[in-house]
């Protein structure tokens, strides 16, 4: 027999996106949905949330005070959990999220002690485990591995082509974490599990978990992995919030003055999951934001690489052919996610520590702030210099200077008559001593006398300095990867990945038709107008590595956009920050391109000395500096500039 989920659409509403998204978010999802949501599901857990967890947990045991810390998202249980109990308890909905960090099993148990407080019967609590690869390691060293491999950011079979740094093999590494499938999230909940807690999965299992337990999918199925694509595609969907539903948004204003409060009260997303394998994105009734297919297709492309091959654990996710469908107010299908077999290979998260960074900030205003804020920075820096030499310190590993308010972002794209009456000077450099960067900060400070007029501070103090954690990503072979599951009082139980998991047997995607080409005879004259009129666009990092989608906001643009956005138009003009290649891929399904820029994040998230160390920006940099050769009647009306 069915279970009553098996015979409607799945619903499940996401409130996290990461470590310090608003705690009302599940509240609202909550007393919006009550008994009509089946599962919140809740993101915490980026690269750089990694990092900040290993590095606390490093100074802990250093200090000697291992074991008592805490490893997991405190605030989960605090801010979120706390609420929202009492209802859960009564709607039936379960919780699953990877709150868990680097001690699922801690949290677990802080949940049951929360329970037990709040005097809440009947709800049973289940721990994912298995993702911190270092447990049984002698050293913490990637040498203790019998086989490691790099990633690839543009090769899905060729992991050595333009791969970001891996620590050398006797190097200590603060942290290793796979990102662990969906098999263990959907065991929990089939022993019973009513809140699930994991550490470091792959997001979209935060999804495709509980709809495998729902719908009770198998291999034997002849459309098992399209399922499993598009539930992966469900959880990116809405793995980052409010992202789909109107926030980052390219027209801003639509989602600020949304009806219901607009930025103010943005709705989060909920997914209505059919057996078939289409869903529909939506956000609670009355709340801020929109959903559309532009909102949706945004964060689809958002931090992706190559759309044919998103490598996922359980999956490999081919997005070129989906399709968005508006099908009602704020309600959008999609359709049309292929998938196939996953490869053999689990990605990793790990951390290491390379020397200290520090970062501080100056206000300067007046006439010719650019200027002064850059003399000042130069001068600040020699001077450090000057005193490291006289006391035999060593240099900088690396310095940089940004004065922020005068399109540093844009480099030699920058508007020429662009004259900025008030700038911040931001400085940040890296160095092996952190006693040399505190030297560095206290000469920021005398630069408000004897340096240019019109510095003030910017009221944060003197800088500290801080680790300079790396991250870098490497696959591991699954077969040295066990996931692990503890559910209630019961002993830990391990889910094997399956034969057909282990096998290198993917192999290069189907084939799609290309976005055709312009007919220039039949289009006529061709005129210029900026990027954003004729397009949206979103960014995201990887590592070190930032992609930019470029949806067409009409199917006629499309061509138009390939034929004037080509990998060196978009290499030539981000020279300044990517200093690896542009791979451009395509997506006809969403009237798409992606563009992965390698090398071009500073070092990435955690290390990087640039203010913009994920990328958040690119797309806009690329939306209003850019300019399409469309036909002249193609212009829109309102058209930027």
């Amino acid at each position: 027999m069915l279970n009553p989920t098996q015979q409607r659409p799945v619903r499940i509403g996401c409130y996290s996106a990461f470590w310090g998204d608003s705690a009302a978010a599940a509240v609202q999802l909550v007393q919006h949905e009550g008994a009509n949501l089946d599962y919140l599901v809740a993101d915490y857990l980026a690269e750089i949330t990694m990092g900040i967890l290993a590095a606390r947990r490093k100074r802990r045991m250093m200090q000697g005070k291992e074991g008592r810390g805490v490893d997991f998202i405190n605030e989960f249980l605090t801010l979120v959990l706390r609420r929202i109990l009492p209802d859960i308890a009564k709607n039936g909905t379960k919780v699953i999220t990877n709150a868990g960090a680097l001690d699922p099993v801690g949290c677990k148990q802080a949940i049951e002690k929360l329970l037990k407080k709040m005097d809440i019967t009947g709800i049973k609590v289940a721990a994912v485990i298995g993702d911190d690869v270092l447990t049984d390691k002698e050293t913490a060293t990637l040498g203790s591995f019998k086989e490691i491999h790099s990633f690839s950011a543009i090769s899905a079979v060729n992991h050595h082509l333009d791969a970001d740094r891996l620590p050398n093999l006797d190097e200590p590494i603060v942290s290793l974490n796979a990102y662990l499938g969906c098999k263990g999230v959907a065991a929990a909940l089939d022993a019973g599990a009513h809140i699930v807690v994991t550490g470091r999965v792959v997001d979209s299992a935060l999804v495709v978990g509980p709809l495998m337990h729902e719908y009770q999918w198998s291999p034997q199925q002849p459309n098992f992995y399209d399922l499993l694509a598009s539930a992966s595609l469900a959880g990116h969907i809405i793995e980052c919030g409010c992202q789909s539903t109107g926030g980052n948004f390219t027209d801003w204003r639509l989602a600020a003055n949304s009806p219901y409060g607009g930025y103010a009260n943005m709705g989060y997303p909920i997914i209505e999951f059919d057996r078939n394998g289409d869903f529909i994105v939506t956000k609670p009734e009355k709340t801020g934001g929109l959903v559309t297919p532009a909102t949706v297709s945004e964060q689809m492309v958002y931090e992706i690489l190559d759309p044919a091959l998103y490598l996922l654990p359980d999956v490999i996710l081919d997005m070129r052919l989906v399709k968005l469908s508006q099908i009602g107010h704020n309600r959008v299908l999609v359709q049309g996610a292929k998938g196939s077999q996953p490869t053999p290979w689990l990605k990793c998260s790990g951390i290491f520590i390379d020397g200290w960074k520090l970062s501080g900030e100056l206000l300067i205003g007046g006439f010719e702030a650019k200027q002064k804020a850059i003399a000042v920075g130069e001068a600040i820096i020699q001077r450090v210099r000057g005193m490291y030499k006289e006391l035999g310190i060593d240099d900088f590993r690396n310095v940089n200077i940004e004065p922020l308010g005068a399109e540093v972002l844009y480099g030699p794209n920058a508007s020429a008559n662009h004259q900025a009456r008030e700038i911040v000077l931001r400085l940040t450099a890296h160095h092996d001593d952190p006693k040399a960067l505190g030297l560095f900060a206290m000469e920021m400070i005398p630069s408000a006398t004897c340096m240019a007029p019109g510095i003030t501070g910017s009221g944060t103090g003197r800088p500290k300095s801080i680790p300079n954690l790396v991250h870098f990503p490497c696959l591991l072979p699954k077969n040295e990867v066990r996931t692990g599951v503890v559910v209630g009082d019961g002993a830990t139980q391990w889910v094997e990945w399956d034969a057909w998991d282990l096998h290198e047997s993917f192999g290069k995607p189907v084939f799609v038709p290309t976005i055709p080409d312009v007919n220039l005879d039949a289009a006529g004259p061709l005129v210029k107008t900026k990027l954003i009129n004729v397009a949206y666009g979103r960014s995201g990092d990887k590592g070190d590595v930032c992609n930019v989608g470029i949806i067409a906001r009409d199917p006629k643009f499309l061509p138009f956009i390939k034929r004037s956005l080509q990998e060196k138009v978009v290499a030539d003009y981000m020279k300044h920050l990517c200093k690896g290649t542009v791979t451009r891929f395509e997506l006809p399904g969403s009237n798409a391109l992606n563009f992965v820029l390698t090398r071009s994040l500073g070092g990435g998230g955690l290390s990087s000395l640039i203010i913009d160390r994920q990328g958040k920006t690119f797309a806009q940099l690329l939306l209003s500096g850019l300019d399409v050769e469309v036909p002249a009647q193609m212009v829109p009306a309102d058209a930027k500039l």
